[in-house]
C-alpha cells in the first residue's frame, strides 16, 4: 500500500528537495504541496492524503493551526512536523495540537521515511535528540512510588498503556480497554516515548518487555 504524502512548507526549494528525496521510495508518494496551513488542510482533504509533513512557521495560517484543524476535520490524516525549531515549546505545543511525530529539519532521508511509515501506521515518533531532551520536560512520579515498579518516571496510567504496547496491542484496542479516546491514547504514547527517550513505539515495547512487562500474548 502506498502512503500518500503532502508537504506543507513555505520554502519552495525545501519542498522540491524533499519531494525529490522521497521520489525513490517504493511505498511513499508525494501527491501535493502547500505553502501555508490553510492550503495544507484543503489539499490534504482534496487529495486524500495519509500523512502531512508540516512546517510549523508559515505565513497566514501556520502549521499549529493547521494541525488542530486536521485533527478535527480529517482525523485519519497523520501529521509529522518537520521544523527548524527544536525547542520544548514548539515540540509539546505541536504534540498537544495533534501531531503524531516531530523531526528537526536536517533529519536524514532514512529517518524521514521511517517516521512517515510510523505515523501512517498510527504510531508516534520523535527524532532521537528530541526524545532525549523531552525527558526533562515531564514531571517524575512521586518518590514513594519510584522504587516500587519499573519505569518510575511514568505515571500509573502511562505504565498501564506501556504494558499494552509491550503486548503488541494497537491504540484502538487500548482505548477500548481503558475507556479512553484514541487521541488520549496517542497522547499517552507520545509522553511515554519522550520519558523513556525512545524513538518509536517498537523501541518502547522492547524495553518494557526487557523489564518484565507485556508477556501476555495479544488476543
Amino acid at each position: 500500500m502506498t502512503i500518500r504524502v503532502l508537504i506543507a512548507d513555505d520554502h519552495p526549494v525545501y519542498r522540491h528537495g524533499l519531494r525529490a528525496a522521497l521520489a525513490g521510495s517504493a511505498d511513499i508518494e508525494v501527491v501535493a504541496e502547500a505553502a501555508d496551513g490553510a492550503a495544507a488542510v484543503a489539499a490534504a482533504v482534496e487529495h486524500g492524503v495519509d500523512v502531512v509533513l508540516m512546517d510549523l512557521h508559515m505565513p497566514g495560517t501556520g502549521g499549529l493551526q493547521a494541525i488542530r484543524e486536521l485533527a478535527t476535520t480529517a482525523p485519519h490524516v497523520a501529521t509529522l512536523v518537520l521544523s527548524m525549531f527544536d525547542n520544548d515549546e514548539s515540540l509539546f505545543t505541536a504534540m498537544r495540537a495533534g501531531a503524531r511525530g516531530y523531526l528537526v529539519k536536517g533529519a536524514d532521508q532514512e529517518q524521514i521515511e521511517r517516521s512517515i511509515r510510523a505515523v501512517a501506521a498510527g504510531d508516534v515518533t520523535f527524532g532521537a535528540g528530541i526524545a532525549r531532551r523531552a525527558l526533562g520536560y515531564f514531571s517524575a512520579a512521586p518518590a514513594s512510588s519510584r522504587a516500587a515498579r519499573p519505569f518510575p518516571e511514568l505515571t500509573d496510567r502511562e505504565l498501564e498503556v506501556l504494558q499494552f504496547v509491550a503486548e503488541g496491542r494497537g491504540n484502538a484496542w487500548i482505548a477500548s480497554r481503558l475507556f479512553l479516546s484514541d487521541k488520549t491514547v496517542r497522547n499517552h504514547v507520545s509522553t511515554i516515548l519522550a520519558k523513556l527517550q525512545a524513538t518509536d513505539r517498537g523501541e518502547a515495547g522492547a524495553r518494557a518487555r526487557a523489564a518484565g512487562l507485556g508477556r501476555a500474548e495479544p488476543g
